[in-house]
């Protein structure tokens, strides 16, 4: 694994878990864990269980224990990660979204296919798609529950940036991070529309927004104390987008760090000619479904608990009615992946979905330049019959 702070512990947990709850064909072992603090890696490894530790990510990737390259890293460096321990014969696992722009990612899935010929495998973490109720959400659609498909709502809210005087870190620097909210949490959003509806985006139309444009840098010194220094923030705060799918169906997403009060709300509704289905990630264990072909009388949105050994991933867990949490999703991810790695299958989404989904963050973020000089509504006429 190369990186080791929120996604690298989330990951490792993934890893050292999921042998022990699945009956994998191969057994995970954590040989390695990069980052480029010597203390702080070692430490790391020590906390998460991995056996040795290594301040450059080229040395992983030539250990002979080394099968696979797990890829949290901030934006700026998947590409040359993933394409050099392609290249050298591993397996890769790269967090999202994929790169920093669409020429990386365009890079990146090259990289991918011309691997898959020689045996390399390639997935992108999209941890969201192994949430239980999510999967189930979107085997009902593809069963046709929900019929020719007219809306999809997706909206991702939370409020860590909601303080004016939170420091400036990597994801506030586009050189870093290649955008904000948007990569951060709107691939997240764009990958699940076109997961559950298993239809592409066609096109956008977008708004973007950073309401604090200066935040202190962190030196030791507090927020607003004499002699603090500040740093330009570089990418967005917001985002607001419309989109239509390839059937034509409409779709409406907001992304946001600036929702105060709200943590993680990831909250989803797709409304169908046969029915709908709605989601929230703060209640993760749970779908909401409306059959909308049943008698008005009685029919309306009803509680689905995902927790029964027919549910996806769920026959290796708990009981019925013992929930699962954030952290299993990316018990979910290792499972597929290694069964993907042994049976050789292409596992997903891969580098190439990756890659779509960037391709629609350029699109919204062109967008919104675009629309940066919107109409204002004084400007309107109006004419009276």
């Amino acid at each position: 694994m190369v990186g080791y702070a929120f996604m690298g512990a989330a990951h490792s947990q993934g890893w050292r878990t999921a042998g022990h709850v699945f009956d994998l064909p191969a057994r995970p072992v954590l040989a390695a864990i990069c980052g480029r603090d010597g203390t702080a890696v070692r430490a790391a490894a020590d906390r998460h269980g991995w056996a040795a530790a290594e301040t450059d990510w080229r040395a992983l990737i030539a250990r002979d224990d080394v099968q696979v390259v797990d890829i949290c890293t901030p934006g700026d460096s998947h590409a040359e990660i993933a394409v050099a321990a392609l290249e050298a014969g591993k397996h890769v696992l790269c967090e999202k979204p994929l790169a920093n722009s669409v020429a990386e990612a365009e890079v990146m899935a090259r990289a991918a296919e011309a691997a898959a010929a020689r045996g390399q495998l390639a997935m992108v973490g999209f941890n969201y798609r192994r949430v239980p109720a999510i999967s189930y959400a979107r085997k009902l659609i593809a069963d046709g529950r929900l019929g020719p498909l007219r809306h999809v709502r997706i909206a991702y809210l939370q409020d860590w940036l909601a303080d004016p005087a939170a420091p400036l870190t990597w994801r506030l620097k586009r050189e870093r991070a290649g955008s904000g909210a948007l990569g951060d949490l709107g691939a997240h959003i764009v990958d699940l529309a076109q997961f559950l509806t298993g239809e592409p985006l066609a096109g956008v139309s977008a708004l973007t927004e950073t309401f604090v444009r200066q935040r202190p840098v962190v030196s030791g010194t507090p927020a607003g104390a004499s002699g603090t220094e500040f740093g330009e923030v570089t990418v967005d705060d917001a985002v607001v987008f419309t989109g239509r799918l390839a059937s034509g169906a409409l779709a409406g997403f907001e992304a946001t760090r600036m929702a105060s009060g709200r943590k993680n709300a990831l909250r989803l509704e797709i409304n169908g000619e046969r029915g709908s289905l709605a989601f929230d990630l703060e209640r993760l264990n749970e779908l909401s479904f409306h059959d909308h072909t049943e008698p008005a009388v009685s029919a309306g949105f009803r509680r689905i608990l995902v927790t029964e050994p027919e549910h996806p991933y769920l026959e290796a867990w708990w009981p019925p009615g013992h929930a699962l949490g954030y952290e299993h999703t990316f018990v979910h991810q290792v499972r597929d992946l290694v069964e993907a790695i042994v049976t050789g299958t292409a596992p997903v989404p891969s580098f190439a979905d990756g890659l779509q989904v960037q391709r629609v963050l350029a699109a919204v973020e062109e967008s919104a330049e675009k629309n940066a000089a919107y109409t204002p509504v004084t400007s309107l006429s109006v004419h009276h019959a």
